[in-house]
């Protein structure tokens, strides 16, 4: 079962907030008088908690909610933009402020552009979080044939790079070659095994040809093209379930890597 740290955010927020604004209130008051009266009078254990935890517990929920939200990356879908283990840092505002929990949007500030890293909520289940980059936006046409991206019957450049050796999680990947492609004007490195198919086992969305992204809907995909679960696989993203566009990595664990587990060169990287 997953826990939703957001839902529990929002009730420990309304319970810790609503005991001591009822104490404030109600028994506050008649304590100050029983003090004045001479009658010593405690403040309550629970109130004293709630009055202590409640600024900590609402702030981690608005900055959560509208500002940044940390994720963990689990698999090597993103390589080499992205390693088994990097802890990211998600911007929440960049494509407009959602309320927790019911996610929906109050406040329109942007949409994603092509290129973009982007966190959201996987189609076929939205309580589990995705990350993959954006290739098409609504009204494009999409379709991936010989490793090369076409948007609008337009092939995306790419710069090769030669062989990618990969270390810790990510060790399986040596061998595959790496690129340098741009989409719009992101440069961005991808991996690809020239060996491999162009649609992994059981994605069927491109078997037949182009796709047009339908409106308020994205495609996306992995940069490591031929180890994604991505919109080859299950179709767009609708708008309502992004999350955020990822924007830096603070933190790199990997615990298969040799030596050390902690990538320092990795911290306080740009996503791109």
């Amino acid at each position: 079962m997953t826990f939703d740290f957001p839902a529990f955010l929002v009730l420990a927020s309304f319970l810790t907030g609503g005991i001591w604004l009822v104490d404030a209130l109600v028994f506050a008051p008649r304590r100050r008088k029983a003090v004045e009266a001479g009658t010593p009078y405690k403040e309550p254990v629970l109130v004293e908690y709630a009055r202590s935890f409640f600024p900590v517990i609402f702030a981690v929920l608005i900055l959560r909610s509208f500002l940044v939200e940390p994720f963990r990356i689990p698999s090597n879908s993103m390589m080499p933009t992205l390693l088994t283990g990097d802890f990211i840092l998600v911007n929440k505002f960049s494509y407009g402020l959602r309320l927790p929990v019911l996610n929906a949007k109050f406040l329109d500030l942007g949409e994603p552009h092509r290129g973009d890293v982007v966190v959201f909520r996987y189609p076929l289940d939205p309580k589990v979080d995705y990350i993959k980059r954006v290739i098409g936006l609504p009204g494009d046409k999409v379709y991936y044939r010989n490793k090369t991206v076409l948007v609008n019957d337009q092939p995306m450049a790419q710069l090769p790079v030669g062989e990618y050796t990969g270390v810790g999680s990510g060790r399986e990947m040596t061998g595959a070659r790496e690129a340098l492609e741009s989409l719009d004007g992101v440069d961005h490195s991808i991996l690809t095994r020239p060996a491999a198919p162009d649609l992994p086992f059981g994605c069927r969305v491109l078997a037949h040809g182009p796709v047009v992204v339908p409106p308020g809907h994205y495609f996306v995909m992995g940069d490591n093209r031929d180890n994604s679960n991505d919109s080859r696989c299950w179709g767009f993203v609708p708008e309502e379930n992004l999350v955020g566009k990822a924007f830096g990595i603070w933190m790199h664990w990997d615990g298969q890597r040799d030596g050390f587990p902690i990538a320092w060169s990795r911290l306080g990287s740009a996503i791109d």
